[in-house]
């Protein structure tokens, strides 16, 4: 069988937000073949697929709605691990 998943992360090593960076990757058979970056604010592609479907949708509303996931997903969840690590030092 085949394997096709996504992963979205958020680094970051200071208590600065801006410095905060989302990333979603797309894999194919543990193969990483296109990922779009808050700090470029667009896709990616590594491979000729991934290069296709970045294409399309840097040029769709799909990045439009990807930029605000760092403001989203990473500032919401940021607070949260900051106190949790707090907490454990």
């Amino acid at each position: 069988g085949f394997r096709h998943y996504t992963v979205a992360d958020c680094e970051f090593n200071s208590s600065e937000l801006n410095d905060i960076e989302y990333t979603q990757s797309y894999y194919y058979n543990k193969l990483e073949y296109v990922r779009f970056s808050s700090s470029v604010g667009k896709y990616v592609g590594y491979t000729e697929y991934g290069i296709k479907n970045s294409e399309r949708w840097n040029n769709g509303p799909e990045v439009i709605a990807r930029r605000g996931e760092k403001e989203r997903y990473c500032f919401h969840n940021v607070g949260i691990d900051v106190e949790a690590d707090l907490t454990k030092s």
